[in-house]
């Protein structure tokens, strides 16, 4: 018999800015699928980590998620997530001290053709929109 596999990750929605000018209010976003942060972290810490390096510690708003841990592991290595509560649906992710990236955030149960018309806004050079706005984008 063969041993029971995990089922592989998937991949995270994500969408980012190509150029990393960081001249826009969102660096680009991200469409979890659940509100359960723990699950969807991990995947999304290691795509991230693979084209941006590595992430060092996430500031999210708690009111997206149902549980918001202290911290989470990815590939062997601790993730410190703070928490804050004056961005909604916004996530920043820190590489080092000064070296900051934001990413709108996608409610999991949002439509998806509204998704795909913020995460391409939100990954649009020097967007200008805020996350309201954008979660309020109609597509084209």
């Amino acid at each position: 018999m063969l041993p029971a596999q995990s089922p592989s990750p998937l991949l995270p929605r994500l969408a980012l800015e190509c150029t990393f000018s960081r001249n826009g209010m969102f660096d680009g976003a991200w469409w979890p699928r659940t509100r359960y942060l723990e699950a969807e972290l991990p995947d999304l810490i290691t795509a991230l980590s693979a084209h941006c390096g590595r992430i060092l510690r996430v500031g999210l708003d708690t009111s997206t998620w149902d549980t918001v841990p202290r911290s989470v592991q990815v590939d062997g290595l601790l993730v410190r997530i703070g928490r804050f509560s004056a961005s909604g649906n916004t996530m920043s992710l820190s590489r080092g001290l000064q070296d900051q990236f934001v990413l709108l955030v996608i409610p999991p149960d949002t439509p998806a053709h509204t998704a795909a018309a913020a995460m391409a806004h939100a990954a649009t050079p020097g967007n200008s929109s805020t996350a309201t706005d954008l979660l309020h984008t109609r597509p084209a």
